[in-house]
């Protein structure tokens, strides 16, 4: 089939893409009254007005209900914390509608075309690639170079060097977030990004090397969740290639995965769930710890379903001393509710079927792959893993950026000399 000609006007990637990802990227904090804010928090509290202005003026093709979906969250925020937490419930449902929406947004608004996605994943490849000898310094040495840089600076700090124990004789790197899981996860997105998506853009060997730098960054966080991710964007990229012209191939994995699901069920003395973490963590002792945290959490959820919990304590054992969920989705059932999770949890999904399930030209089938590919092996990863701050805006930024995918409205079709009266463009679909 022959390549379609596209146009899209406005490719350039605007700055304010280029300074909210830079501003993820570093770890600056700062007391604001009774307020903790961030270098990411401050940048975005200063755009996300004129940004939401702009939004409203150039509305997305289509997309909007899942836009509306993360807008109908914040505000259920604010409801839930008032109730649960009424002392910080202003403070907190700020946070979180900067660190969301605000993210969400900028790539909502300024991530419209292919041009603009690869910017985006260039500068995300640039920020990690400067951040590899700081990661192979503190695997090595235990210091974090640029945390301890920005400690040393008046009036402002970073976020807390975490003592963690080694693994595999190596130190875990935090680099630039707040756990070393965080950079881990950051990192990791790069695998199916670069290697797949940037497919027509960069050359063979150089998203071979994009790959080797998702990957390797990503393993000196020495996080089983976090790499993770990087397995089951391997793992389908793997299978992508050897099934290439198999249209059906998407389809087979998903029964083969039901199928095992169900085998695992039947045949085991433990539930899926506890045996996914098994094989999900570096040991078995943070397998067996995390079921638990999953079978406590659930009981929370279900003893206050409307409101959650907010920032309260969780119920657990006494003999689970710290209060740590390493479960993101889990979190948002606990401290939101059940309607907070079932609105969240609708407009991701909502916003990753109808990109999977979009029509597309095969130019734009790269990056569709790539996209759902990343965010598969995020979504799972974040059954073993919490994020919050920069990471947790970072990770809905990045969801943001491939919702243009559902209608890409920009897209015109150059007319033919020979056509020049042909009003109509008529676009292939090939599946992703």
């Amino acid at each position: 089939m022959s390549r379609t000609n596209l146009n899209f006007p406005n490719a350039k990637l605007s700055p304010l893409v280029v300074l909210y990802l830079v501003a993820v990227a570093l770890p600056v904090r700062y007391s604001l009254g009774p307020i903790q804010m961030t270098g990411l928090r401050t940048f975005l509290a200063i755009v996300f007005v004129p940004v939401l202005i702009s939004y409203i003026r150039n509305p997305p093709a289509k997309g909007v209900s899942t836009d509306l979906l993360f807008a109908l969250f914040a505000c259920w925020s604010l409801i839930a914390f008032s109730q649960t937490s009424p002392t910080h419930a202003l403070e907190n449902s700020g946070a979180l509608t900067l660190e969301l929406l605000g993210g969400f947004l900028i790539a909502r608004r300024y991530i419209r075309t292919p041009e603009q996605f690869r910017g985006t994943v260039k500068v995300v490849a640039a920020i990690v690639l400067l951040s590899l000898p700081l990661a192979i310094a503190e695997s090595i040495t235990g210091h974090p170079p640029l945390i301890a840089l920005v400690n040393a600076l008046p009036a402002v700090t970073s976020v807390a060097p975490l003592s963690i124990e080694p693994r595999l004789g190596l130190e875990r790197a935090q680099v630039l977030f707040a756990h070393p899981i965080h950079y881990g996860l950051f990192a990791s997105t790069l695998t199916a990004l670069t290697f797949v998506g940037m497919a027509g853009s960069w050359p063979f060997w150089a998203r071979v090397i994009g790959l080797g730098l998702g990957i390797s960054a990503s393993f000196l966080a020495l996080s089983s969740g976090a790499f993770l991710s990087v397995l089951l964007q391997s793992f389908l990229i793997i299978w992508a290639l050897v099934f290439p012209r198999w249209g059906k191939r998407w389809l087979f994995l998903a029964i083969l995965a039901l199928i095992a699901y169900v085998t695992v069920d039947l045949i085991s003395n433990r539930t899926p769930v506890r045996v996914f973490f098994s094989y999900a963590t570096f040991s078995a002792h943070n397998a067996y710890w995390r079921g638990i945290i999953f079978e406590w959490g659930m009981l929370n959820i279900w003893q206050n379903p409307l409101f959650g919990i907010g920032l309260n304590d969780w119920v657990r054992p006494q003999f689970m001393h710290s209060g740590s969920i390493d479960n993101f989705w889990l979190v948002l059932g606990m401290r939101y509710g059940l309607p907070g999770f079932a609105i969240f949890a609708c407009a991701y999904i909502l916003g990753f079927t109808r990109v999977l399930l979009s029509p597309l030209p095969s130019d734009l089938s790269d990056i569709r792959r790539a996209w759902v590919i990343c965010f598969v092996g995020l979504t799972f990863t974040l059954c073993t893993v919490h994020i919050w701050t920069s990471i947790f805006s970072f990770v809905f930024f990045l969801f943001g950026a491939g919702l243009w995918l559902i209608n890409p409205a920009e897209v015109t079709q150059k007319p033919s000399p020979k056509r020049a009266t042909n009003r109509f463009t008529r676009f292939a679909a090939v599946p992703a």
